[in-house]
């Protein structure tokens, strides 16, 4: 293999914290001769209980030294929170650089759904977007789709994912405003609207009163990214890319040891 003709510019996943990993996982797969660059602004962690214009502010300033300082070649916003409020304004102050979203996947958990009953499962912030009302309205009007606004899980997330312990009975009083019955019919579809809420999957697994799907966009993120960002023949992976951002700049010795594990040097 002979190396590309020039440096192939990197990818950056965003998120207010480590649930973008999700994510990141699934779009190295389909791009494996990229390198990539994680952003987790954990000082602005959990984004869910922000004001809206106050955190307009922060992400599109974050983004303008991100893009400066790295010129990515996509950025990959994997936090349903930021994009639903800030995916416009963003793609608005940076035209000339592609912006890839995470929505809630309401419109395929329409179309799967038999018993016509999914729940949403977000933070406060995404339920409470007019963004998410549309997509309702748009796709799922035959549905009954329920908003369940956790105040806690991405908190739980964060730590559940670092290794801490985390109570059975914490995380069933998040998730159990999700399992509707109706009319002898039961929620069939939970759409898991946090990227940090699929690392959990097994456990909501574990606890749910029936059995669901809990439908995780990530690897549709991936494909869409995929289509956007040019494929090179005889690329080779370079190797100065792959590392993790934080802006505390004070990741714990758990964390730098997770972006470890995910092949990320920290920054």
């Amino acid at each position: 293999m002979t190396a590309p003709t020039h440096e192939l510019k990197p990818v950056l996943v965003f998120d207010s914290g480590i649930g973008g990993l999700t994510v990141l996982r699934e779009v190295r797969v389909l791009m494996p001769e990229r390198g990539f660059i994680y952003v987790a602004d954990d000082a602005g962690f959990p984004y869910g209980g922000w004001e809206e214009q106050a955190l307009k502010e922060r992400v599109i300033g974050l983004f303008g030294r991100l893009l400066a300082d790295h010129d990515p070649e996509v950025c990959i916003i994997a936090c349903n929170t930021a994009f639903t409020l800030v995916g416009a304004d963003l793609r608005a102050a940076f035209p000339q650089m592609t912006f890839v979203g995470t929505v809630p996947a309401i419109k395929p958990a329409a179309e799967r759904t038999r018993s016509g009953l999914v729940s949403v499962l977000a933070t406060p912030g995404t339920v409470k977007r007019a963004y998410t009302r549309d997509l309702i309205q748009s796709f799922a009007q035959q549905c009954h789709v329920r908003l369940v606004g956790s105040e806690n899980l991405a908190r739980v997330a964060e730590a559940y994912i670092r290794g801490d312990a985390v109570s059975d009975e914490a995380v069933l009083t998040e998730i159990d405003q999700c399992f509707v019955e109706k009319e002898g019919r039961k929620t069939d579809i939970v759409v898991l609207a946090c990227t940090h809420y699929p690392f959990m999957a097994n456990l909501f697994r574990r606890l749910a009163p029936w059995p669901v799907d809990w439908l995780d966009p990530a690897e549709a993120i991936a494909r869409r990214a995929r289509t956007l960002v040019p494929q090179i023949a005889d690329a080779v992976h370079p190797d100065n890319f792959d590392f993790a951002v934080f802006t505390s700049g004070n990741p714990d010795f758990a964390t730098r040891r997770l972006m470890q594990g995910f092949g990320l040097s920290t920054r």
